[in-house]
């Protein structure tokens, strides 16, 4: 077990090096074409000749050591007769939480005397529990939060604008059911409150989005490009080239981020990437790390990375920073016994002064703010109360006041009647804003009040275009 950006591939070769010295045979197994071809590399600069059996590649059935897609082995040699197994003294399983599936197995059984090595940042079943029955020892690598003091990783600061309410949807294989999940997540207001939220903590970026399927991808892909945005989307119909085109255009900047849903997750190395949108909720603690695992890594002059969270998950997980213990026993699951013991106690509070994410009873991480509460969330202003916090926490009074001279501007912009602003206003926070605020400057409306219009826009139609939908503006 070695977090995300660790390098689990290189402690993987060091030991394949070691067993080719022996002059054992090794078979390295992977499931995706990417890992494949990080592992390939690796072993290329280890001086570490191979064969690749996958296909699209001529087989070098006289190495040592072979790198195979779990696939295209088990059609090849399980299956059918298309080709022999490779003699294997030590198999290597990369990604090795998939070790449970039947190619997997099916391939194991074919080495009984072999000895078995699963690398993974999350050795845990979909449901969470053990990997019991397959390995019989978890070999622990520091974890994140000490990776981070050594320079490996870097911290979060994570924002948590909505917790979607998910009651009601069905549970399957141990995660909620895609479909029910989309249908509740994939709204016109859901998604409009990504792109606000961007604009307003991303600071602009390299992003992955990760989403609950293809529809919801495209969705975001499409509110971010109507709002300015450099975005573009990936599934797993995208054709190879058309992948690469668009990761690489992501990793020279001339794309601002790229939404997926369940193509990214796992094997896909960009250290600079820095932002992630987590817009896909999921009861499976592993694909959560798994998720937040793709900004960790260490990059020059990237001190942190932001998480956007709309999935409510760092609310069911914990923090990327929260130390799990890790078990091989099926009938237990993988724990953060303090995110448990948060959530009983102080719990995760939003930041009065910067939004992000702090624990109760803590300085901001963010900002190093640390709240001394009144009894009462008042504050006196020209003459007038205003409450501080209102029905959305997180906004300051000049941060209030900013927002109203935005929408003064917008108002006057598109001629919108008197008193709109107000009204607008009050739709966010809950009050109206004191009447002497309209003797204050006009402030030019930025990218995301503007996208929060739209939102209320978008939402506003589809209520009148669909009455039944309960939906309001």
């Amino acid at each position: 077990m070695s977090p995300t950006g660790s390098g689990k591939t290189v402690m993987g070769t060091e030991i394949v090096k070691a067993a080719v010295a022996r002059r054992e045979s090794v078979l390295f197994l992977a499931h995706r074409r990417e890992i494949i071809a990080q592992t390939s590399q690796k072993l290329f600069k280890y001086g570490l000749r191979h064969g690749i059996i996958q296909a699209g590649f001529d087989p070098r059935p006289m190495e040592l050591v072979q790198v195979a897609s779990v696939a295209t082995l088990f059609v090849r040699g399980v299956k059918s007769d298309a080709m022999r197994m490779p003699p294997a003294d030590l198999i290597v399983i990369d990604e090795a939480h998939h070790a449970p599936a039947n190619s997997y197995q099916k391939i194991v059984e074919a080495y009984p005397d072999a000895k078995i090595l699963g690398l993974t940042a999350t050795p845990c079943r979909g449901d969470g529990r053990g990997l019991g029955g397959i390995f019989t020892k978890i070999v622990e690598a520091p974890q994140v939060a000490q990776l981070i003091e050594r320079g490996c990783l870097v911290k979060t600061r994570v924002y948590a604008p909505v917790d979607p309410n998910l009651r009601g949807v069905d549970t399957q294989n141990g995660d909620y059911v895609t479909s029910q999940l989309s249908e509740r997540v994939n709204t016109d207001q859901l998604v409009g409150d990504i792109v606000t939220q961007w604009h307003k903590h991303g600071e602009r970026r390299k992003t992955v989005a990760f989403a609950v399927d293809v529809a919801h991808s495209m969705h975001i892909r499409d509110e971010f490009v109507r709002a300015g945005v450099r975005a573009e989307h990936i599934d797993g119909k995208t054709p190879k080239e058309e992948r690469d085109g668009i990761l690489s255009r992501l990793r020279s900047g001339e794309v601002d981020l790229v939404t997926n849903c369940m193509v990214l997750t796992e094997g896909w190395d960009m250290p600079d990437v820095s932002c992630c949108i987590l817009a896909r909720p999921t009861k499976k603690m592993g694909l959560y790390r798994q998720m937040l695992g793709r900004v960790l890594r260490a990059a020059t002059d990237k001190v942190d990375a932001i998480v956007l969270d709309h999935s409510g998950a760092v609310f069911r997980h914990g923090l990327a920073e929260d130390p799990v213990e890790w078990t091989l026993d099926p009938d237990r699951k993988a724990v953060s016994k303090v995110h448990e013991s948060r959530k009983r106690e102080t719990g995760l509070i939003e930041c009065t002064e910067c939004s992000a994410l702090r624990l109760g009873g803590q300085p901001c991480p963010a900002c190093g703010f640390m709240p001394k509460r009144p009894s009462r969330g008042i504050d006196y202003i020209d003459g007038d109360l205003a409450l501080v916090g209102g029905s959305k926490p997180g906004h300051s009074i000049e941060q209030r006041r900013s927002f109203y001279g935005q929408l003064r501007s917008y108002a006057l912009e598109r001629g919108h009647k008197s008193g709109w602003a107000a009204y607008k206003f009050k739709e966010k926070f809950g009050t109206f804003p004191p009447w002497d605020w309209n003797q204050l400057p006009h402030e030019v409306p930025e990218p995301a009040t503007r996208s929060w219009i739209r939102s209320r826009a978008i939402a506003f139609a589809k209520s009148r275009n669909n009455p039944a939908s309960g939906a309001a503006a």
